[in-house]
């Protein structure tokens, strides 16, 4: 398993990562993204049964009608951690006469209930605020570069937020291409898989610097001490990512259908924050640095 040349194989970790990554993008400007109501707007409707009901009932009911990724809430004086009277329900905006199926469905297989409210929304988070959230992943990536830069040297934060960005285009790929629905709990999952995977690669890049410090000499194979610090931490990049996975997972199966869409992010980019660490951000590093010193080779030449 030592022998095992990560950096070395570093062109072929490149290029499986641009296979998903390139027709991802491709794939973001032909067919976009499923944008749930957060972005877009849409339709609430608020009413009072007679009788309580739970999460479940109605949402089966908003499947028949493919809209089961619906929010749906209980509220009221009589709601519980299972059921309630009051039940709040957001979804994409609705012409009158889905409502109106709607509605009469819900009658008559939940019982009857009187309207609480009933109007269309606009979307919560404008463009604005995507331009804004834009603007602030770019300054916190800015300031990863400058911290690491700090702590370690350039090439280490360059190699670092390139890795982020690896695992921020991998989700949005894929999220593209299943046409899963982008909300505000995806936001929050993006922000997440970035930090979790900042995380692991700074525990690689930390056994890197400590090995260059310790073992290294000038004019040695900085690709041999690299793939030496990435089996150092390997097993604990294991163990964190297994456990880190079981956990989502375990959200994803049994969190119902609300978490779905968030859970199976996170599922995805801590699986390609662990991939990144391993085999993006430290060959990148190796990359960059040979490009240096093959630069100053040619400068004092």
């Amino acid at each position: 398993m030592r022998e095992f040349d990560i950096v070395g194989r570093r062109k072929i970790w490149y290029a499986l990562s641009l296979l998903v990554i390139v027709p991802g993008i491709i794939c973001m400007f032909v067919k976009g993204f499923n944008f749930g109501i957060d972005f877009t707007g849409g339709t609430i409707m608020e009413m009072r049964f007679e009788q309580p009901v739970n999460i479940n009932q109605v949402r089966d009911v908003m499947k028949g009608y493919n809209l089961d990724n619906s929010t749906i809430q209980l509220s009221g004086d009589t709601a519980s951690a299972v059921e309630a009277r009051d039940v709040m329900i957001r979804t994409v905006d609705l012409e009158e006469t889905e409502r109106k199926a709607i509605m009469a469905t819900l009658k008559e297989r939940l019982g009857d209930y009187s309207v609480l409210r009933e109007e269309k929304v606009g979307a919560t988070m404008g463009s604005e605020l995507l331009l804004n959230a834009l603007w602030a992943t770019l300054l916190s990536w800015v300031l990863i570069v400058i911290y690491v830069s700090i702590r370690f040297e350039f090439r280490f934060g360059l190699a670092a937020v390139l890795a982020l960005v690896h695992d921020v285009l991998v989700v949005l790929a894929v999220f593209s291409f299943l046409q899963k629905q982008v909300d505000s709990s995806f936001v929050a999952a993006l922000l997440t898989i970035v930090g979790y995977s900042i995380n692991d690669t700074i525990v690689i890049f930390d056994r890197i610097r400590e090995n260059l410090r310790l073992h290294f000499r000038r004019g040695g194979d900085v690709a041999a001490l690299a793939n030496r610090s990435i089996f150092q931490t390997l097993t604990r990049s294991i163990y964190t990512v297994c456990t880190v996975l079981f956990t989502t997972f375990a959200l994803y199966w049994f969190g119902g259908d609300t978490t779905k869409d968030f859970s199976f992010a996170l599922l995805v980019g801590f699986m390609s924050g662990c991939y990144s660490s391993i085999f993006i951000a430290s060959p990148l590093w190796v990359t960059l640095r040979r490009l240096a010193d093959a630069k100053r080779a040619r400068r004092v030449a």
